[in-house]
C-alpha cells in the first residue's frame, strides 16, 4: 500500500466531500421528483470507501455492494455525470437509464453493481473471485453488503464455498448499526458480526470505519492476503450513517442525539483536521476545494437535467431475442 500522504489526504478530503455533496443534492432532487422509486444514500459511511480505494490496485480489482450504491462506481472511475444521469432515468446514464438507483454498474471499471436484492451480490461476489482465480488473474474483489444481509443464509453458504475454493474475496460488512430501521442487537444474541468468519476459520476482524487510515490498513492486509493466495477475508466496517435507510425512512427508530452523536466523529471532519494541523493545506485553500466540489456537483446535475430520456425503442432494443425460439407456434 502507497504511504498515506499529504496528497491523500488532500484527495480523501476532496473525494469525500464531493461523494457527500453529491448524495445531498439527489436527496434534494428527489424531494422535486426528478429522481424517482428507492434512494438510498451513503452520508457518514466515506471513509469505507476512501480507505478501501487506496488499498485497491484499480486497474484490475473489482467491487460489488448493495443498493447504496451511487459513489462506489465514482470512486472506480465512473463519470459522475452519467451516475447522476442514470438516477434521472436518462438515456445517458450508466445504465441508459434503465437501472435507477438501486442498479448502477460499470464493467469497463470493474464495479458489478447495486443490487436490490438483500444479500444477494454475496454469492455473486464470490463467484466474481472464483472466476479470477479459474482464469489465472491477479484480481481481488470486494464484496460489500450492510449489516441485515448478514443475517442471510446465502452468506454462509458463500463464506463456506469461499473458504474451501481459497478465494481471492473480501468479504464487507458496513454496520452501519440499522438494518433499515432495525438495530443489530435485535437481530441476534450477539452484535460483533465479524465473528461469524470464524466459524469458517476465516481471518476475520472489526474496523473503525469512520477513520479513512484504519480502513486502508486493513484492507491492504486482506487484499494482500488474498492476492499471494491466502484465500478470503471478512471485515465487519463499524460505520454510521447519517441519514435514513432510504429517502422515505422517517427515523422513529433513533434519536437526533445518537445521530449528533457519531457527526462529532465525521470521517471528513477526521480528515479536515488532520490537514490543518500538519499545515497540508491552509483554511483558505480548503475554501477552494469546497468550491470546485460544489462547481463539479452542479456541473453533474446540468449534464443530468439536459440529457434526454431514453426513446420508448429501447425497451425493445436491450431484451434478447431469439427469432428462431422453437416454443412458440408461429401458426395456430
Amino acid at each position: 500500500m502507497q504511504k498515506i500522504t499529504k496528497e491523500v489526504y488532500l484527495k480523501w478530503y476532496e473525494d469525500m466531500l464531493f461523494w457527500r455533496k453529491f448524495e445531498d443534492k439527489l436527496a434534494a432532487v428527489y424531494i422535486q421528483q426528478k429522481v424517482r422509486g428507492f434512494l438510498h444514500l451513503y452520508n457518514g459511511q466515506e471513509a469505507v470507501l476512501a480507505g478501501a480505494l487506496h488499498a485497491m490496485d484499480l486497474t484490475k480489482d473489482k467491487m460489488i455492494t448493495a443498493y447504496r450504491n451511487h459513489v462506489q462506481p465514482i470512486g472506480m472511475g465512473v463519470d459522475p455525470k452519467r451516475v447522476m444521469a442514470e438516477l434521472f432515468g436518462k438515456a445517458t446514464g450508466t445504465s441508459k437509464g434503465m437501472g435507477g438507483s438501486m442498479h448502477i454498474f460499470s464493467k469497463e471499471h470493474r464495479f458489478y453493481g447495486g443490487h436490490g436484492i438483500v444479500g444477494g451480490q454475496i454469492p455473486l461476489g464470490a463467484g466474481i473471485a472464483f472466476g479470477d482465480k479459474y482464469h489465472g488473474l491477479d484480481a481481488v474483489t470486494l464484496c460489500c453488503f450492510g449489516d441485515g444481509a448478514a443475517r442471510q443464509g446465502s452468506l454462509h453458504e458463500t463464506f463456506n464455498l469461499a473458504m474451501l475454493w481459497n478465494l481471492p474475496v473480501v468479504f464487507v460488512c458496513e454496520n452501519n448499526g440499522y438494518a433499515m430501521g432495525t438495530s443489530v442487537e435485535r437481530t441476534a444474541n450477539h452484535d460483533d458480526i465479524w465473528k461469524l468468519g470464524l466459524g469458517y476459520e476465516m481471518p476475520s476482524s472489526p474496523v473503525d470505519g469512520m477513520n479513512p487510515v484504519k480502513v486502508a490498513e486493513a484492507f491492504d492486509e486482506a487484499i494482500q492476503r488474498a492476492r499471494k493466495g491466502g484465500g478470503p477475508t471478512f471485515l465487519e466496517l463499524k460505520t454510521y450513517r447519517y441519514r435514513g435507510h432510504s429517502m422515505s425512512d422517517a427515523q422513529h427508530y433513533r434519536t437526533k442525539d445518537e445521530v449528533e452523536e457519531y457527526k462529532k466523529i465525521d470521517p471528513i471532519t477526521q480528515v479536515k483536521n488532520v490537514i490543518l494541523e500538519k499545515k497540508y493545506a491552509t483554511e483558505d485553500e480548503i475554501k477552494v476545494i469546497d468550491k470546485r466540489v460544489k462547481a463539479r456537483v452542479a456541473e453533474c446535475e446540468k449534464f443530468a437535467e439536459e440529457s434526454p430520456f431514453p426513446e420508448i425503442q429501447q425497451l425493445y432494443d436491450v431484451v434478447y431475442e431469439q427469432e428462431d425460439y422453437p416454443f412458440i407456434p408461429h401458426k395456430l
